[in-house]
């Protein structure tokens, strides 16, 4: 039977070899195979001499540990001092080794599962250095602003506002118009990141996926006028407007479901009705598609659809509409909500489509009038989109996209039976 003493040493020796490997490996590929500071051997006597130092601590003297540590940081900053190259120890190298000798004291102290999870850790961040740095090169500034936005409209604008009702009806409530602008935001941000990340020439069919998610009215117009400069790749186009535009029903239903699960239940079968259409011309053109060559196309540049101006146009909508929906119901203006929602999805689905959830979770809205609302802006934004491609668009993208948006919107209206 193994000592315990042995068994720790062992079990430091074999993370503290991870460790090194990792860190080998990236530093002779980043350096054409050259030896780099600190390899397989010398992290596995660094997490062996963290466990003794930890015993030692524990058991003999408690400035064991951190002589240790000190000794063995002093020798990687007069190592950094002294080798002046591109192979010299910097601050990830710093860093790995510390975190070497602590995984080493975490197992002395029986702590081995911590121990593991902090070398598996610091693997992963040594591992991805190569591909991290790639990405990182590839930002743009607009990439930056974006981020700094998102981070802005979410972490600093949104504790700092007020969370109660003002003004008359009690109709604006800042932190839950603000709420709105996060969750939009969000879901647009995460498509425009997927989008930099699996970059716009990587299929037409990911980019209007991704472009639905961010904003389909963007995708309209992007792909509209592509069409008319590229006139051969119109189909192409064509299907990818339909696509923005058809993604953006489950995207309104996924946010309706955070508010309402209830609503975007009774919605689901009006959503699936009018997404009918676009699946159906899909398929036509997937089987047009395998009767002929393909050229390769070229996505459209997608600008990041993220800014605080935007946010603040978004919130400025929503407050005033969901004022009017608190106005209308508390008056017994019901009636009015309808022709409401129809002119608020002309310019935006989401606006009118929140406030009909959240007015839901306070009982000033009936379900079945809240579903009503939101397939009827969902027909509205369908006759905007058409209205738009046909404008903008190629004759066949005229044709074909507008087309199917107009069938999506008369199946809606036939689905406004059904809820």
């Amino acid at each position: 039977m193994t000592p315990p003493l042995l068994g720790a040493i062992f079990a430091s020796a074999g993370l503290g070899a991870l460790i090194g490997l990792i860190r080998q490996w990236s530093e002779q590929t980043e350096h054409g195979g050259r030896a780099d500071f600190g390899g397989v051997r010398t992290h596995t006597l660094w997490a062996i001499l963290g466990c003794l130092a930890a015993i030692a601590t524990r058991d003999f003297s408690a400035f064991a540990l951190p002589v240790v540590i000190a000794v063995v940081a002093a020798h990687l900053m007069v190592a950094q001092g002294r080798v002046a190259n591109a192979t010299s120890p910097g601050s990830t190298s710093f860093a790995a080794s510390l975190l070497t000798l602590m995984t080493g004291a975490l197992v002395a102290w029986d702590h081995t599962q911590t121990a593991v999870v902090v070398a598996a850790l610091t693997m992963v961040v040594l591992g991805i250095k190569q591909p991290l740095h790639a990405w990182t090169r590839a930002f743009t500034p607009a990439d930056i602003r974006g981020t700094l936005q998102f981070v802005a409209i979410t972490g600093v604008i949104l504790p700092l506002v007020p969370n109660r009702a003002f003004g008359p009806f009690d109709g604006f409530n800042p932190f839950s118009t603000w709420l709105m602008v996060v969750l939009i935001s969000g879901l647009g941000f995460v498509g425009y990141i997927a989008m930099r990340l699996f970059g716009t020439r990587a299929g037409i069919l990911l980019t209007s996926l991704f472009g639905g998610l961010a904003s389909s009215t963007a995708s309209t117009l992007a792909f509209s006028r592509r069409s008319k400069e590229e006139p051969d790749l119109s189909p192409d186009y064509a299907i990818a407007v339909v696509i923005a535009c058809t993604v953006m029903l489950p995207r309104v239903g996924v946010l309706i479901f955070f508010l309402s699960p209830a609503l975007a239940l009774r919605v689901a079968p009006a959503f699936a009705v009018m997404m009918a259409p676009a699946v159906a011309y899909g398929v036509w053109h997937w089987w047009r598609a395998r009767r002929s060559a393909k050229t390769e196309v070229a996505s459209p540049a997608m600008a990041n659809p993220l800014s605080l101006m935007t946010a603040i146009k978004f919130a400025l909508l929503y407050a005033v509409i969901a004022f009017l929906v608190k106005a209308a119901t508390q008056l017994d203006w019901q009636a009015g909500i309808l022709p409401l929602s129809f002119v608020s999805g002309l310019t935006d689905m989401d606006a009118i489509s929140l406030s009909m959830a959240n007015n839901l979770r306070s009982e000033t809205v009936a379900l079945d009038l809240a579903a009503r609302a939101v397939i009827i802006a969902g027909i509205a934004n369908s006759l905007l989109k058409a209205v738009l491609a046909a404008s903008l668009g190629s004759p066949l993208l005229r044709w074909r996209a507008g087309g199917a948006l107009v069938a999506t919107a008369l199946a809606g209206a036939a689905a406004l039976f059904l809820t």
